[in-house]
């Protein structure tokens, strides 16, 4: 499949990730070596550069120099940072391989700073995190934050899946506690549970709601606001008399971005992404496939691995931390029991991430498969209530928490299908979406686009849409039929959508309530969550 017409070499780099159903009991992964990523290592060992299969073994992660001396993908074992992982404990023992895996990452994304390298990190489970919930320990919530902090001139971007829902995740470094990863683990409190195993429309949308509660704090970024040269750190914060101006930080490096995709085994529809990135200069860089043998590695690559993961600085780290905290009273407190990564050099410039440059990413398409089209099946009304008495819900759907919608319990008038050609087809692109109105995929522009889905609608607020609201309760959350009900205006200027007025017999059998103004971008941010199978009228009700 993935052969070249020779059958023997790969035309282009394929990067794969262990999720928490490849393995069996799901969830579960031991620390290596063991049978699984022994079987892996054998599957994906045309994937795995040779050099790194042992390590893989080891631990399940590796990486891919898919731009040979200018990007790396890194994919990482994130069953290994996942809180309902039971096999293992946290990032912050050194007997763990959580704790592991990070060293080995943070060892490797210095090369890539020295080599003038970027990296793109790629996982299974993403880093979810809300007031109340998490996917990852928080201990390796807290790592990977501190090393991306430390790393953003190195790294481009994040990209996870897991979830089944189309959105992104904003991780903020004055999160950052350092004493999460010193001492031992009975003495760390963190109050968030864990995330369920699989998230129905309600549980998805109440997480939803919570991303939307952490965005509805955030700053707008100058460039958005319009304001010159400075952001807020704390828009509820004004300045007083005596205080210190604000810290300037025009490129959002305080945020680190995560993009989370939606599945190709449909939870919703089946989906695939294709990002673009910023490729100017590199026209003539040797590709992937013709300079595989010729990649150029540092020596001290390989043979000091071990000595990096077994080395403990027990040095005064330097790291920027918020100088409003309070100093602690002892003068030499305990350090981590870790290397802190060095940051970039003052007179670096902002990393890909934040800047538009060479590997920035530009955007992306997203395509989806629309199963009710490809079915084709025309569905016999008329024996509906028939159907539902004879078919009870079976255990198979139970377990796989199945909503079968409006059409639930409808049988095909003929019993001889017609299906369609599969094949996807685009929802929408980031370039051409009106509404989330994103030039390129900086942090950012999605820390903007975060703050306007944040925003309240308050009287005549920042962009909202007008709704009617009404008792209807046709279509059922969850149905699997794709609404075509624009949530946009084809016009940039139109922020208000204004439901049709109901004709007289309409409103002479229902009672209209009182009309609601609701956030016009929020709404669309729901849409593609659930790629576009929640029908519009039960979208405007979560809100």
């Amino acid at each position: 499949m993935f052969a070249d017409a020779s059958g023997d070499r790969l035309p282009i780099p394929v990067v794969p990730t262990l999720g928490n159903n490849d393995i069996l009991p799901h969830n579960i992964l031991l620390p290596g070596p063991n049978k699984w990523l022994q079987y892996y290592t054998d599957v994906w060992r045309r994937f795995i550069p040779e050099e790194q299969r042992h390590s893989f073994e080891f631990g399940g992660w590796f990486y891919v120099e898919v731009i040979p001396n200018k990007l790396a993908v890194f994919s990482l074992n994130t069953l290994y940072f996942f809180d309902r992982n039971a096999g293992v404990d946290d990032c912050a023992s050194p007997s763990e391989p959580g704790y592991k895996q990070m060293e080995w990452l943070r060892v490797q994304l210095q090369f890539m700073r020295e080599r003038g390298m970027k990296a793109i990190m790629m996982g299974h489970v993403p880093p979810a995190r809300t007031d109340s919930k998490k996917l990852w320990a928080e201990t390796c919530w807290q790592k990977y934050t501190l090393w991306l902090q430390q790393y953003r001139d190195v790294v481009t971007g994040s990209v996870y899946g897991h979830m089944n829902i189309d959105h992104f995740l904003i991780q903020d470094t004055k999160d950052i506690d350092l004493s999460q990863l010193s001492g031992p683990s009975a003495n760390r409190i963190d109050g968030r549970e864990p995330m369920g195993d699989e998230l129905s429309i309600e549980s998805a949308t109440d997480y939803l709601q919570e991303l939307r509660d952490d965005w509805s704090k955030l700053a707008r970024p100058a460039a958005f606001a319009g304001k010159p040269g400075e952001v807020d750190e704390d828009k509820n914060n004004k300045r007083k008399k005596g205080k210190k101006p604000k810290k300037k930080d025009p490129w959002g490096e305080r945020y680190q971005l995560s993009f989370v995709s939606p599945s190709i085994v449909p939870t919703y529809f089946p989906t695939l992404r294709v990002y673009e990135y910023n490729i100017s200069g590199l026209e003539q860089t040797a590709l992937w496939a013709d300079a595989k043998a010729e990649i150029n590695l540092p020596a001290q690559r390989y043979g000091n691995d071990q000595k990096h993961l077994d080395l403990r600085d027990l040095s005064d780290p330097y790291f920027e931390v918020d100088s409003r905290r309070k100093k602690p009273k002892n003068k030499h407190p305990k350090p981590p029991n870790f290397v802190m990564p060095e940051p970039p050099a003052k007179t670096s410039p902002p990393g890909p991430a934040y800047s538009p440059q060479p590997l920035t990413l530009t955007g992306y398409v997203q395509y989806f498969a629309n199963l009710t089209e490809i079915n084709n099946l025309t569905l016999d009304d008329s024996i509906e209530g028939e159907a539902e008495a004879e078919e009870p819900i079976s255990w198979i759907d139970w377990i796989l928490r199945w909503h079968k919608g409006k059409h639930g319990g409808k049988k095909p008038r003929s019993p001889h299908p017609q299906p369609r050609e599969f094949k996807f087809q685009v929802e929408y692109t980031t370039r051409d979406d009106k509404i989330y109105k994103l030039t390129d995929l900086t942090v950012n522009s999605f820390v903007d686009l975060a703050y306007r889905i944040g925003q309240r609608v308050k009287g005549n607020a920042f962009e909202v849409a007008e709704v009617e609201s009404d008792s209807d309760d046709e279509g059922v959350v969850g149905d699997l039929v794709r609404e075509d009900e624009d949530l946009d205006s084809d016009s940039d200027d139109d922020e208000l959508e204004i439901d049709k007025k109901k004709g007289k017999k309409e409103k002479d059998k229902k009672k209209k309530k009182k009309s609601k103004k609701q956030n016009r971008t929020w709404l669309h941010f729901l849409d593609h969550a659930f790629v576009g199978t929640v029908e519009k009228r039960d979208l405007k009700k979560i809100s």
